[in-house]
């Protein structure tokens, strides 16, 4: 689960000036995932030049094998999370094992859940030991800003979850009550890569997940998919045999290694038709009657066009960004049927207040970003 956070100035000036244009269709939901062949191209893999075959593996950790409870992807559940990072360890390790029997030489770990763990979600200890997890020295954005030529030749993603409205468990994009939609097509945090590598021609080639990120995928039908377990709602599983999952994990990892010539490469097509749609508890309504910001009569929906994947997915984040403004009404419920209620929403007032006349008396300023840890190391999505 990933979250952006932006200043609202920034955001609603980037929705409104840079990603949005008057005169771009919006998508319909529901539309047929066959749609979506006339939005990409589809290439095979640039011949290797050595023997080497390099893999990066992005993992969530809303589609492990032996999950059936949220509070195991979650940090601020401790004695739950950290089952999850057993489950995360186990599952990891079974595709390494299969990706180096397949005849890879490289390979590395990249988080793409973002807990809340400023440590890595996935335990160093606990990684085969033939793997490296990728670090930088300052944050960054793991879809994206790692993206290079001649860098990686397969990208693998482990434990990841439907999109959103598929009804798979935990199922949402990028992060709860978004729906992102590229050329006509509501795509999966698993697609979203596989369009941003396919700007450096490097094809995705295993994934796994439940049943329902299963028949999100069929538009990409050369991945090798192990079914992690069948979502029977977004909160709850039919698990599968873990040593059973596991061994098939390490067995089509290998064969899509070894298949590697079959895969395909994914390019979006140019320039991008984007647009984001919003689910509770996010809301984009609040742009209504902002100029330049092509918002469907329902108040859900805001489309785009743009030169290319990074800008689309510039502009999708921002968007992101301003709907994600609405989860502090679910905060709201909580307070209102707090016993303190009336003393909570008095001081919450009193704050506003007292921060409104130090601002206009120039006492007070925004306290500086927290400095970043001598020497720490940044795994992802954090």
């Amino acid at each position: 689960m990933k979250h952006a956070a932006r200043p609202l100035s920034t955001l609603v000036i980037c929705a409104a000036a840079a990603a949005c244009s008057g005169g771009a269709p919006s998508p319909t939901p529901g539309v047929d995932t066959s749609a979506a062949t006339g939005g990409v191209t589809l290439s095979a893999p640039a011949a290797r030049r050595d023997s080497t075959l390099r893999v990066l593996v992005y993992h969530d950790m809303e589609g492990l094998s032996g999950q059936d409870d949220y509070r195991t992807f979650n940090y601020s559940h401790p004695e739950f999370y950290r089952k999850g990072q057993e489950y995360l360890a186990g599952d990891i390790n079974a595709v390494v094992d299969g990706l180096f029997a397949g005849g890879a030489t490289k390979v590395e770990i990249v988080d793409a859940h973002g807990s809340g763990n400023p440590s890595p979600d996935l335990i160093p200890a606990k990684l085969d030991p033939r793997a490296t997890q990728l670090t930088r020295d300052s944050a960054f954005r793991q879809y994206v800003d790692i993206v290079a030529p001649d860098s990686y030749d397969a990208i693998v993603a482990v434990g990841m979850h439907a999109k959103t409205g598929s009804r798979g468990f935990a199922s949402h994009t990028y992060t709860i009550g978004i729906d992102l939609w590229m050329n006509g097509h509501s795509i999966t945090e698993t697609e979203l890569v596989a369009y941003s590598w396919g700007r450096a021609g490097v094809p995705v080639i295993f994934v796994s997940g439940d049943d329902r990120l299963a028949d999100d995928l069929k538009t990409m039908p050369w991945i090798q998919y192990v079914v992690t377990k069948k979502a029977t709602s977004a909160n709850t599983v039919e698990l599968r045999n873990v040593d059973s999952v596991r061994a098939e994990m390490k067995t089509k990892a290998a064969d899509a290694v070894r298949r590697l010539a079959d895969a395909k490469v994914t390019r979006l097509r140019e320039p991008v038709r984007a647009a984001i749609r919003v689910v509770p508890p996010a809301r984009l309504s609040m742009l209504r009657g902002v100029p330049g910001v092509e918002l469907s009569p329902e108040g859900n929906q805001v489309s785009f066009e743009a030169k290319d994947f990074q800008a689309a997915y510039d502009g999708l984040i921002s968007l992101i960004g301003v709907a994600t403004l609405a989860y502090p009404a679910v905060r709201d419920e909580v307070i209102r049927d707090h016993p303190d209620s009336a003393s909570i929403r008095r001081l919450q007032r009193e704050r506003l207040m007292m921060r409104w006349f130090d601002v206009e008396s120039g006492r007070w300023n925004p306290p500086p970003a927290p400095a970043p840890a001598p020497g720490r190391k940044y795994y992802g999505a954090q």
